[in-house]
């Protein structure tokens, strides 16, 4: 067995056709992803291939990250809520972290961060400090909404008659997406992903990406963006204004996607990640979502500590207070800059 990186003069059939063929692949495995982080990011790219006689047999996605803040990082994959090994048994497992953390010894890079949905062992360090929220989704939308809770009926309900309304689209809605998240980030104290970014995501992935906005008259008032793989519907981005909670806007954003995934043939609706018992993981409860364990697992170099750098960290307590402080356009300038090495 060999361990090569992709060849994109030749490779690329090899790979998307071994994703296609891989029943743990995600939506993250997919190689439009490689051009989503090196064209919004900068970062460089590592795609590694485990070959058996010309057959791919497992397959790694890397970015390395280089920040004066916060190190060195090799990552599968940042940004992004999965990515990691995928192959067809532990030996070809073994030889893709085996040259993953050689790459991150020749990078200068303090760890690599492997984003598993399963813990693969191979000596890595696991964390299992977050959870994928799944919801099955019903053969048809009358189906879906008799299953929610009589609570969350009533919200969706309340939201229409306040007036709520939601377009759905593509990249004509993405400066009304921007301009929400982009105020939702700033007041949660956390910098934003730059524009170039979604505007990346909806380019290279035009069929299978849907923009959702919820609108107070003109104002968009809620937000999310939603991916489609295989038979899966995810929504990674959202966020809603804080002035506006009271006429349940995010309840109407969540329930017209769900309506949209079950009307194009999707069985799961996956609300991304959360950490338990925090709010967004209470609200994703309600709807029936069921907590799916996320394994990050590391290799670290000279066995030093797991990586911290979430909001969660007392030591950015500060600077997130400080954040939200931030005139809009100001936020929205330094963010991306920040952001880009917080993976």
């Amino acid at each position: 067995m060999d361990i090569v990186p992709l060849d994109e003069s030749r490779d690329l059939s090899l790979w998307e056709d071994f994703v296609a063929s891989h029943s743990q692949a995600t939506n993250y495995h997919q190689l439009g992803w490689k051009t989503v982080i090196e064209r919004s990011f900068g970062h460089a790219t590592r795609y590694l291939m485990a070959m058996n006689d010309g057959v791919v047999v497992g397959i790694l996605p890397l970015a390395i990250l280089k920040s004066r803040l916060f190190g060195r990082s090799v990552v599968s994959l940042p940004f992004l809520n999965y990515g990691g090994l995928l192959a067809h048994d532990e030996n070809v497992e073994e030889g893709l972290v085996s040259a993953a953390s050689q790459l991150a010894i020749d990078e200068g890079a303090e760890s690599v961060e492997l984003r598993h949905s399963v813990a693969h062992g191979l000596g890595l360090v696991p964390k299992e400090h977050k959870v994928s929220m799944l919801l099955p989704l019903a053969s048809d939308t009358d189906a879906q909404w008799k299953q929610l809770d009589a609570k969350v009926r009533n919200q969706i309900r309340k939201a229409g008659k306040s007036g709520l309304t939601v377009e759905i689209g593509g990249t004509e809605l993405l400066d009304d997406f921007y301009a929400m998240f982009a105020r939702n980030m700033r007041d949660l104290g956390t910098p934003v992903y730059g524009r170039i970014f979604f505007e990346t995501i909806l380019d290279v992935f035009p069929l299978h990406t849907r923009i959702f906005v919820v609108k107070s008259q003109e104002t968009p008032v809620a937000a999310g963006l939603s991916s489609i793989f295989n038979e899966t519907m995810e929504i990674p981005w959202a966020g809603s204004l804080v002035e506006y909670r009271s006429l349940c806007p995010n309840m109407l954003l969540y329930w017209e996607a769900i309506q949209f995934g079950i009307q194009h043939g999707m069985n799961v609706f996956d609300f991304g990640r959360s950490t338990p018992g925090e709010g967004t993981y209470r609200f994703k409860t309600q709807w029936g979502a069921k907590a799916s364990p996320l394994v990050w697992e590391y290799w670290m170099k000279d066995s030093r500590p797991l990586p911290n750098i979430s909001p969660t960290n007392a030591k950015f307590a500060l600077a997130i207070k400080l954040w939200k402080k931030l005139p809009l356009s100001v936020a929205n300038l330094l963010g991306p800059p920040i952001v880009r090495s917080i993976p």
